[in-house]
């Protein structure tokens, strides 16, 4: 089901986005192509597929997890300009 212009327009309005008449067809266009895709895909027979992560089956080579250094908590917090029972105290950033 396509999109009309009226939902370019509702969702440029939740995202709080300010868009004219043009920059709407444009928009409108390229989602109504980005869902014609995605209806393609949907169409297609997955039966017998594995379902994977990644379609490359390579390990990853991660290196071993090693402390290679260790932290002083009483010199770090010489660095806190407020701290309370040994944690950094900063100011209220959410209400």
């Amino acid at each position: 089901m396509p999109l009309s212009i009226a939902d370019v327009h509702r969702i440029a309005h939740l995202a709080r986005i300010e868009i004219d008449d043009a920059q709407a067809q444009a928009t409108l266009a390229q989602l109504n192509d980005i869902f014609a895709m995605i209806e393609k895909m949907r169409r297609v027979d997955t039966t017998g597929v594995e379902p994977m992560a990644h379609p490359l089956g390579g390990r990853q080579r991660l290196r071993e997890d090693v402390v290679t250094e260790e932290v002083d908590r009483e010199e770090n917090m010489k660095n806190a300009p407020e701290q309370q029972d040994g944690l950094f105290l900063v100011p209220k950033v959410i209400e």
